[in-house]
């Protein structure tokens, strides 16, 4: 049994030695008239008071151990392994072309938004470009910033010289400096566009994924638009492991996200086991031995003479 506190042990030197001062001891030797007579030894008796004198010793023996600290090895339990997913969302004024009973920024982030209640004890982060780039929502764990998000990030209240275009290297490129600084946990990036890049041309798009691939981050592309997704997003996905996905209507793209959390299920890993206070069973036998001691005062006790 492992203490918190071992040089304590020492202590209980102290009731060891009250325990055989109790069961040594002779006492004051007083002559009675009847002592002349024959008289048992009286050994039963004799036993019974020496163990109840013996209670205050082990009183004081507990009292040790608990101030020892008793220490116990906690059971190892399991964790959330941590995935920091970083959106990066296309604002160019395409996005506001019509999509479902909406436009596709405005299905984007409620898709987004859905999609945390799938993610719950992951970190997110969101950014969004055109011809620039903003970090809107950095790395969290906490998602309600996405809830007040969309009136403000939507192609119409952004100015032309931000949503004038679709820079989707550059965006990955300023994701990829964010998620490489999370020390901990998994790296993703989710990518929502309608566009084509040019700044992926002659060969960048696999360069980019390279650096994506050796940084451990995995790209999930997706085509908030008719017909299929550029070559680009293909490459980019593959190189880093995820997939690309067309998604012409709303349902489809909520059929994405519900695929994308299957495909990166959630991962748990083991916790060391951790040292934990014991005290609860030698507070029970001290209450116990507390109890028992008060009994005997009522009348089970040395008479000193």
């Amino acid at each position: 049994m492992p203490f918190a506190y071992p040089w304590v042990l020492l202590l209980l030197v102290v009731p060891i030695l009250l325990l055989v001062w109790t069961w040594r001891r002779h006492g004051h030797r007083v002559v009675l008239p009847f002592d002349h007579g024959f008289q048992s030894r009286g050994t039963a008796l004799k036993i019974l008071l020496n163990l109840a004198g013996s209670l205050p010793a082990l009183l004081c023996a507990i009292a040790v151990l608990l101030l020892a600290g008793p220490q116990q090895t906690a059971e190892p339990k399991t964790k959330k392994r941590l995935t920091n997913i970083q959106f990066c969302l296309d604002v160019s004024g395409s996005m506001i072309a019509n999509y479902g009973d909406g436009d596709r920024y405005d299905a984007a982030m409620e898709s987004i938004n859905e999609f945390l209640n799938y993610r719950e004890g992951d970190a997110f982060g969101l950014t969004i470009f055109g011809n620039h780039y903003l970090h809107w929502i950095h790395l969290t764990s906490d998602p309600s910033a996405f809830r007040y998000a969309p009136p403000f990030l939507s192609p119409r209240s952004l100015p032309p010289w931000f949503s004038g275009g679709t820079s989707i290297g550059m965006a990955l490129e300023q994701c990829l400096k964010l998620l490489i600084e999370r020390e901990e946990g998994d790296r993703m990036i989710i990518l929502l566009t309608d566009g084509y890049s040019y700044d992926l041309d002659g060969g960048k798009d696999e360069e980019l994924a390279r650096t994506l691939a050796a940084n451990g981050i995995v790209v999930y592309a997706i085509h908030v638009a008719d017909g299929s997704p550029p070559d680009q997003l293909a490459t980019i996905a593959s190189i880093t492991g995820g997939e690309v996905f067309g998604a012409g209507d709303p349902g489809a793209l909520k059929a994405v996200f519900a695929k994308i959390d299957g495909m990166q299920e959630t991962k748990l890993e083991k916790i060391s086991s951790e040292s934990m206070d014991n005290f609860t069973p030698y507070a029970m036998v001290g209450v116990a031995l507390l109890g028992l001691n008060l009994l005997t005062l009522f009348g089970l006790r040395y008479t000193p003479w």
